[in-house]
């Protein structure tokens, strides 16, 4: 499923694949983020593609939520970026 869900952090940070990589593996942190994020953007999507049920206040909540772990995780990167 996660090949054909939008939003999906490897296609966000495209470019920088193996800092990902190295920052799930070395912070425990930022995988803790990454990880709430790929759960909240599959039950976006899932919403979205009409495949579970949400009222749009959940809907709506789960895309701040989804938005706010991006902006840390953008955040995490753009840092290691800037180190690297």
């Amino acid at each position: 499923m996660s090949q054909h869900t939008p939003n999906e952090l490897t296609k966000i940070f495209a470019r920088d694949r193996e800092l990902i990589t190295q920052l799930k593996t070395q912070d425990g942190r930022f995988a803790r983020l990454a990880d709430d994020y790929h759960e909240v953007n599959r039950q976006v999507h899932r919403i979205e593609a009409e495949t579970e049920a949400a009222s749009d206040e959940r809907t709506e909540a789960l895309k701040k939520q989804r938005l706010s772990l991006l902006d840390e995780i953008t955040a995490i990167v753009t840092k290691a970026r800037s180190a690297a």
